[in-house]
């Protein structure tokens, strides 16, 4: 295992929120456009801690979904490192162990009545201070098919997942190699 099983874990649901915004998503639209839609992502990610269900919480995680996503797209770690660094101040994080629910002693840095906004954007966070403490930050990827900007974590063996599980890119890319391989060759 390359990061803790919460961190993994983190990692993958940021990429899910990020692949959210609309000129991500598969469909074409804002996947988080209402509250069912939020309590849905919220309950397939398992985030836990307190609720409001209302406008304010889902115009919250809404908000942090493109600073989330300048993660993938800075290329200097500095400033990488200056960004998370600074959604950790925002949300006045504050790390501790702690276990709950089925889960293992796991990490958490914000305490569970804190908004929900500021509870997935630390976790972020803290997911990206491993990412980079390890020089791990080639895994973390812009899908790498031409019609398709959405963000990936690579926890292959070998770093070669190349293709988001937004739209079937990869499918997509297959098939595409496969017929101009069989155009050629007729």
């Amino acid at each position: 295992m390359l990061f803790a099983y919460d961190v993994e874990s983190t990692l993958i649901s940021t990429a899910a929120l990020v692949n959210t915004l609309p000129e991500l998503s598969d469909s074409g639209r804002d996947e988080l456009s209402t509250p069912a839609e939020l309590d849905d992502f919220i309950r397939a990610n398992q985030y836990t801690g307190s609720r409001t269900h209302d406008e304010a919480e889902l115009a919250g995680v809404r908000a942090i979904r493109e600073p989330l996503r300048e993660l993938w797209t800075i290329a200097d770690e500095e400033k990488v490192v200056n960004r998370v660094n600074g959604m950790l101040t925002e949300a006045r994080a504050l790390p501790q162990i702690v276990r709950h629910d089925d889960l293992g002693w796991h990490l958490h840095a914000t305490s569970s009545e804190s908004p929900l906004a500021d509870r997935i954007l630390v976790e972020a966070a803290m997911g990206w201070v491993d990412v980079i403490r390890n020089g791990e930050r080639e895994r973390m990827r812009i899908c790498a098919a031409d019609d398709c900007q959405a963000v990936l974590v690579d926890f292959s063996r070998n770093r070669s997942k190349r293709y988001c599980d937004v739209g079937n890119c990869g499918n997509r890319a297959n098939v595409a190699a496969y017929r101009a391989r069989r155009s050629t060759s007729e």
